[in-house]
């Protein structure tokens, strides 16, 4: 078993269903405050942006910076104040300074789309810490990879997106376990070469602690890097394991890119792949539809950490505003090629999947009851869930699916 890590419910229900959204006005009579009101007035401004009514967009802009957005507020306000920053660089980046230079509003704060990259990291950690995400993810794919590599003497993990390599030191803990243990070797890749040396440091320290014989090999690539599976190194005698922890979405500006990218990987012939990713269309070419989208997305985001840290948590403004704020502004301010996070639903990566030559392999029972104690031991707000699907792991906060497991061949 993978450490000390459920969840409440399963059910085999279609985390891709679509959602269709009617665009309400501002409502006559007074300024709104339920949380249905802010929804509509969010998405409000976001068609006045998509109708090229920059003028209106800016006043209704500036109405919600002032009268329901707030950093240290409940949900809702926390919400409406990324969302609104967010819509107030759009605002900024696409409309020129005489166009609306008697109007005021909301300076936007561009450190979200350019923080420094150690407060970046720092708050993935919080992230990890804090929420069930991540370490829902870590967990699901160190079961897939133990359980298809279990008998072999020698294991490569291809690791796309190391970081600070936090999802490897309960599956190397579980090696070291058995007899006789395997030879580990972890190519991470990463644009930071000095977190991928501090990252093989760590993991290679704890190796040394627990007797396991293993190698770091870091892979620095450039952000536009069109080929990243080229520079691997791969030894005949390794059985290789692939993981794709949040990273494919990443590779999305070109498609046909993303499909080479996952045929290159399939012809290095690994025992298993391990995928996960955001259960959201935020990569739909349509403004409006795409903030529509992430409005829904993240507000469950924002219910989640508002029942399981407490109101003045210091962890959870942290992740806001690096983490998810950077993402919401990212989603709702960019264009083209600078957008990043372009989050597809699991239907869309099973079939690029399958037309890459993968097959599905089933998430074990041991590795569904090792998430559903991880949220009962760790997170046991009654809201998180636990979905299945297609033989692959969904998590979600009340009805709303968040995140995707799954594991390919």
């Amino acid at each position: 078993m993978l450490g000390s890590f459920g969840s409440s419910r399963e059910e085999a229900e279609d985390p891709s269903a679509s959602h269709h959204h009617q665009i309400q006005q501002l409502p006559p009579g007074g300024f709104p405050s339920s949380a249905t009101h802010m929804r509509q007035l969010l998405i409000s401004c976001a068609e006045l942006i998509s109708r090229s009514d920059f003028a209106a967009a800016h006043r209704l802009s500036a109405i919600l910076s002032a009268n329901s957005s707030s950093p240290y507020g409940d949900s809702t306000e926390r919400l409406v104040h990324q969302f609104t920053k967010a819509l107030s660089l759009r605002l900024a980046n696409t409309v020129p300074a005489t166009a609306t230079s008697n109007i005021p509003f909301p300076t936007p704060n561009v450190t979200l789309l350019e923080s420094d990259e150690n407060f970046l990291h720092s708050s993935y950690l919080t992230l990890n810490q804090v929420t069930p995400f991540i370490r829902f993810g870590h967990l699901t794919a160190n079961q897939a990879i133990l359980e298809a590599v279990e008998g072999r003497p020698a294991v490569h993990i291809l690791d796309f997106n190391v970081m600070h390599g936090v999802q490897w030191p309960p599956l190397m803990q579980a090696m070291a376990e058995r007899y006789p243990p395997p030879t580990l070797r972890i190519t991470g890749t990463g644009h930071d070469a000095d977190l991928l040396r501090r990252t093989g440091n760590h993991l290679s320290k704890f190796a040394l602690s627990l007797g396991l014989r293993f190698h770091f090999h870091p892979l620095l690539l450039s952000p536009d890097d069109d080929d990243p599976a080229a520079a691997v190194p791969l030894l005949p005698d390794e059985t290789l394991a692939v993981n794709l922890e949040l990273y494919l979405h990443k590779l999305l500006k070109d498609r046909d890119k993303t499909r080479l990218f996952l045929l290159k990987i399939k012809a290095m012939n690994p025992r298993v792949v391990t995928v996960v990713e955001r259960e959201a269309n935020h990569n739909h070419p349509i403004f409006l539809q795409r903030f529509i989208e992430a409005v829904d997305h993240y507000t469950a985001v924002f219910d989640s950490l508002e029942a399981t840290l407490p109101p003045a948590s210091r962890e959870r403004m942290v992740v806001e505003r690096l983490w998810f704020g950077r993402e919401i502004a990212d989603i709702v301010a960019a264009e083209g090629d600078n957008r990043r996070e372009r989050h597809e639903r699991f239907r869309s990566w099973e079939m690029m999947l399958r037309s890459s030559g993968f097959c599905n392999v089933p998430l074990s029972p041991f590795a569904l009851s090792q998430a559903k104690l991880l949220l009962r031991l760790h997170y046991p707000s009654e809201g998180y869930q636990l979905h299945i699907l297609n033989a692959s792991f969904f998590l979600g906060w009340q009805n709303h699916i968040l995140f995707s497991v799954s594991s390919w061949r």
